[in-house]
């Protein structure tokens, strides 16, 4: 896959078929429309193109600076490029670029810049200033400048209605297996990992402090999950908790993992932490004897589901 870092920089000796849209967690109905794009491109012998925007358009528009999204930049290519797309132009969404009239989108960037042959897109996308352009609208455009559009209706992309904010609020309530069925993958997370207080191993379960480097990273709620990570090549099995260790008096916001059967030094390595399901709410235990047993309680669980 070709990634470009705005439409004045993307090149391509072919015509394209193109879709369009911030794609943010990339879930079911978007790699529907993904599919279809990738097919219909090799069908007609054409490159297939994703256009999406950075920052998130509700970043900009609504200065909506604390929304949390479900993938960074990097992640989002890495999931496109499994899809087997050919292109990908990643647009800086700002006021001027906002302000594009739909008629001005269409000519000044479907036509003159990508020089398309086709529009697949979702039967509810708007485009243009203020979302003013419509699937209806594209169609009569399409006419105009001699591009196709192939809509995808509400029934083929699912029975179920899937968004990313219905994705958002499952995971910002511990919902993760409802979230994962929504995404078509496991909810993951690429982090570094760094020192902590090192109070896991007091208990006998040393765990690994993750910095997340793109504030922007939805992290579900507060609580003690199943997660997997591939350590150098290996698959290994933990045990996740998020919070503030509440047993602990005064102790930071922290995000680490007790990996089970597993015992090397991971400071200032980077790891995905795929997120498999909750195993319960953070809780304060009245001393570390409880907390310890708890945390027993909380291994036997990991270990059943990855038997399971």
């Amino acid at each position: 896959m070709k990634a470009f870092s705005s439409i004045n920089e993307f090149s391509c000796n072919k015509k394209v078929v193109v879709t369009l849209g911030t794609f943010d967690g990339l879930h079911l109905g978007h790699q529907k429309i993904i599919h279809d794009l990738v097919k219909s491109a090799k069908d007609l012998q054409l490159e297939s193109l994703v256009l999406t925007f950075f920052p998130h358009p509700r970043m900009v528009l609504k200065r909506e600076q604390d929304i949390r999204l479900l993938n960074t930049l990097q992640e989002k290519k890495e999931l496109l490029e499994k899809l087997g797309l050919d292109n990908l132009v990643v647009q800086e969404f700002n006021v001027n670029f906002s302000n594009l009239s739909a008629r001005d989108f269409v000519k000044k960037v479907l036509v003159d810049k990508f020089n398309v042959a086709k529009v697949i897109i979702g039967y509810d996308h708007r485009f243009g200033k203020g979302g003013s352009g419509s699937i209806e609208d594209l169609k009569q455009l399409g006419v105009e400048f001699g591009f196709g559009v192939q809509e995808i209706s509400a029934k083929e992309m699912d029975s179920v209605s899937i968004s990313s904010t219905k994705i958002r609020r499952a995971l910002e309530n511990g919902q993760i297996q409802l979230a994962n069925s929504y995404l078509g993958y496991n909810y993951f997370f690429n982090a570094k990992v760094v020192k902590g207080k090192q109070l896991g191993r007091t208990l006998g379960f040393p765990t690994a402090n993750f910095s997340l480097s793109e504030q922007y990273k939805l992290i579900p709620k507060q609580g003690v999950y199943v997660v997997e990570s591939i350590i150098n090549g290996a698959k290994v099995m933990g045990m996740m908790n998020i919070g503030y260790n509440p047993t602990f008096d005064n102790h930071p916001y922290s995000i680490e993992v007790n990996y089970l059967d597993f015992n090397q030094d991971l400071y200032g390595q980077s790891l995905c932490v795929t997120i498999l399901c909750k195993i319960r709410e953070e809780q304060k235990f009245a001393n570390l004897e409880e907390l310890k047993n708890q945390l027993i309680r909380d291994e036997a669980y990991t270990r059943a589901y990855f038997t399971k």
